[in-house]
Order: C-alpha cells, then sequence, then structure tokens
C-alpha cells in the first residue's frame, strides 16, 4: 500500500518532534551543558559538573550551587534522577553520559551516590566523583543495607509508604517522608517554610529501589571526594566515614542535617570544585 507524501511528511515530523522532547527532558533542569553557560563555548577548560540528587528530593535542590558553580565557569547539568530501581536509575544516568562531551566532574547526593557509582564504571570520561552526605556501595550491597549498617538512622520511623502499579503490571511500594517529620528528618537546619515546600514537592523514591544491590563500584578506580554531613539523619555520620575510609577517598566534613546541599550550599560547591581542579 503506498503512503502519500503528506503522510510521510507528518510521521518524519513527529520523529524528529519525540527525539527533541527527549533531549529536552534530559536537560530542561539547568538549560543543559550548552545552555548552562550563554555566551561561552559549551566546552570550554573546566569540566563538566553532572549533578545526581537523591530520594526524596529533584534537581531543584542543587539550584544554590548549581548558580555558585556557573558564576565560576563550570558547565553545570542537574539530572532528574528516576528513583524507580538502582540499575534502571543508573543506565539512564549512562545515557546521560554520554551525551556529554569532555572530562566530567560527577557528584551525588544520598541515593545519588548509588547511582553514579554504578553508572561511571567504564566511563573514561568521569575524572572525579563527589559524594555529599551519600553511598558509597560495595557491590551487592544495597542502600538499606548501608543505612542501618550502624546506628543512628531514624528515617524507617518517619517513612509514609504508597502502594503503586509499576510500568510492567506487577506491584510496588513508593516511598515519601510524613509532611510532618520531613524537617526534622531530612532538613533540620533549613529554614521552616522552605522545608515545608520542599516536603510538598518532594519526589518519591521505591522501595526496590532502595534494596536494590549495587553492581561493581567506580569509586574503585576514579579518585573520589566525599562530604559528610555530621547531623545526618538518614545516613549516620559514622556510616559515612565507614563508606569514605572504604574508598580511600578524601574527606571533609560539615554541620549539617541530610540536606547538605540546600543547607550548605558553599561548602558542598568547594568540594565539587576541588574536585574538579583535579581534572587535567
Amino acid at each position: 500500500m503506498s503512503r502519500s507524501p503528506n503522510t510521510s511528511r507528518s510521521r518524519t515530523a513527529l520523529t524528529a518532534l519525540a527525539g527533541a522532547a527527549v533531549v529536552a527532558s534530559v536537560l530542561v533542569t539547568t538549560g543543559g551543558p550548552a545552555a548552562a553557560d550563554k555566551g561561552r563555548p559549551a566546552h570550554g577548560p573546566k569540566p563538566t559538573v553532572v549533578l545526581v540528587h537523591g530520594a526524596f528530593a529533584d534537581s531543584t535542590s542543587w539550584n544554590d550551587v548549581i548558580d555558585e558553580l556557573r558564576h565560576d565557569g563550570y558547565p553545570v547539568v542537574a539530572v532528574a534522577n528516576p528513583l524507580r530501581s538502582l540499575s534502571g536509575d543508573a543506565a539512564y544516568l549512562k545515557d546521560v553520559l554520554a551525551g556529554i562531551d569532555g572530562p566530567v566532574v560527577l557528584a551525588g547526593h544520598s541515593y545519588g551516590g548509588s547511582v553514579i557509582s554504578n553508572a561511571a564504571t567504564g566511563n573514561e570520561n568521569v575524572k572525579a566523583l563527589v559524594y555529599l552526605a551519600a553511598f558509597l556501595p560495595e557491590k551487592g550491597e544495597s542502600a538499606l543495607d548501608l543505612s542501618g549498617k550502624f546506628p543512628g538512622s531514624t528515617l524507617g520511623e518517619a517513612l509514609r509508604p504508597v502502594a503503586v502499579n509499576n510500568a510492567d503490571g506487577s506491584r510496588g511500594t513508593d516511598l515519601y517522608i510524613r509532611n510532618d517529620a520531613f524537617r526534622h528528618q531530612f532538613a533540620a537546619d533549613v529554614p521552616r517554610d522552605k522545608a515545608d515546600l520542599m516536603a510538598v514537592t518532594q519526589r518519591p523514591v521505591t522501595e526496590a529501589a532502595l534494596a536494590e544491590g549495587a553492581a561493581e563500584p567506580a569509586w574503585k578506580t576514579i579518585p573520589s571526594w566525599v562530604l559528610i554531613a555530621n547531623r545526618d539523619l538518614n545516613i549516620p555520620p559514622s556510616v559515612q566515614e565507614f563508606m569514605a575510609e572504604r574508598a580511600g577517598a578524601r574527606t571533609s566534613e560539615v554541620r549539617s542535617s541530610h540536606a547538605v546541599s540546600v543547607s550548605r550550599p558553599g561548602k558542598v560547591t568547594d568540594v565539587i570544585e576541588d574536585a574538579a581542579r583535579s581534572v587535567r
């Protein structure tokens, strides 16, 4: 059966539009590498900083860090982490990284640390890993395993589970932090009005994502930096210290809740830029 010229042109236009939508969804948070530094070449002498948020947050949690990095001339991409499964989230991040030319400094907060550990393995463009109140799992370890390794996490009692249908038709569980517990649990040093807004706009993580074991971690082959939040109630500081020491990471500490990128953006930026200066 022959196709009319109009039908062919319509399908071609729809295909192009779909491709543009995929690119836009990846880069919408910060405008992507090219738009992140308007007026500059997309890839200058400084590495691109890729930021990956964790559970119960979104890319806006990096806003103040992004402002400081851009002011200092760094191209920035803040990735919308799906929070559906560790392997799936890491695969998505790998695709994002594949679209960035030149050296990359990859930074993750909280569960985002597990994602960057998986996604960066074997990627020669990723020159430094930065973990900010984040997980650095060994192969086979999950976020749930690590958060309970030492006493101190009170996250479990603050969670609100919601049953959901997965894309494959199976049943799963989304996890939220209860709004009435959010500030104390996640962002105790963030102004109340801002913390309340974060609670309302939080993105859930699946229980399966937190329970999934990690693949071979990139921190074994890529230099790593760790910022320990010493007032963290999600990932106890003792767990953060254990993971940092095991990874041989360059480690610093800040008096902060788990929401370190919101409450201490200057310190977070300092650690990221320290890692970036190591890139040659």
